[in-house]
């Protein structure tokens, strides 16, 4: 790093802090636009590692990977932690600023998608309000030609002598994730005998983690939402509420929950 490099220039502050242009008088835009901004940040963090953490998966490299998880996890936590931070916002304070959104609406966030899609909750239709930015669309769609992360998890289970069945590795893998008993089966034999097997049982434990930080992080989306708009249609004429009541309910790893049960 040469002698004139600064902690404004390395971090390109100059850019950073002239990225906030507020539509409307209102005090509270500002507040409104860093949240969405600094979540961007933490979103491209978390895409960053996972996708590292996937290839640590795939050259069954477990040790780095569980580093990176982690990570994702506690990067999660700042995601948790925004919601809290808008909240303070009230449906006057909102608004005064909605008017000036248009049609935009974080049901439009490239980032929020692709990690959606690493994890493995996949749904190729969210892929067309992405068209108008073909680089991004083109990135959407090639994730969806690779395997999950916890695909190539259940993947890595079959190298390792688990019965996993050809028609379950051999999936679509545009498609979102479908409960498998015998996945199910191979964790709860993990889970039964933790110290035979005891770096899959804490990747179980570190993607167990990160699903239940994605749902708290759902849920805070939730009530921020209903806070402020109540059940009003979100921007971009989203549903709002009961759209975000409804992904609540979905799983990105079914299996690592139900083995739960089985036990």
């Amino acid at each position: 790093m040469g002698s004139d490099v600064t902690y404004s220039s390395y971090l390109d502050l100059d850019r950073i802090l002239a990225a906030q242009h507020p539509a409307s008088g209102a005090h509270d835009e500002m507040l409104f636009i860093i949240v969405h901004q600094a979540s961007e940040l933490w979103l491209k963090l978390c895409i960053h590692e996972l996708v590292a953490a996937r290839e640590c998966l795939i050259a069954d490299d477990l040790r780095p990977a569980f580093k990176m998880l982690a990570r994702v996890a506690r990067a999660q936590g700042q995601l948790i932690q925004s919601w809290d931070v808008l909240s303070t916002m009230t449906p006057h304070d909102y608004s005064t600023v909605r008017p000036h959104l248009g049609g935009s609406s974080g049901f439009q966030s490239a980032q929020y998608r692709m990690m959606e899609f690493l994890l493995g909750g996949r749904n190729p239709d969210m892929v067309a309000m992405h068209e108008a930015t073909p680089e991004v669309a083109g990135a959407l769609r090639a994730e969806l030609g690779r395997r999950s992360i916890y695909a190539e998890a259940v993947a890595l289970l079959a190298r390792r002598g688990f019965a996993i069945p050809a028609e379950v590795l051999a999936r679509d893998h545009a498609d979102g994730w479908a409960f498998s008993p015998e996945v199910e089966a191979a964790w709860a034999e993990i889970y039964r005998d933790p110290e035979a097997h005891w770096d899959l049982y804490e990747l179980a434990e570190k993607l167990v983690d990160l699903e239940y930080h994605f749902q708290r992080w759902r849920f805070g989306h939730l009530k921020t939402v209903e806070r402020i708009i109540g059940f009003k249609k979100g921007t971009g004429g989203t549903p709002g509420v009961p759209y975000l009541a409804g992904v609540l309910k979905q799983a990105f790893f079914p299996e690592l929950l139900s083995v739960r049960t089985a036990l």
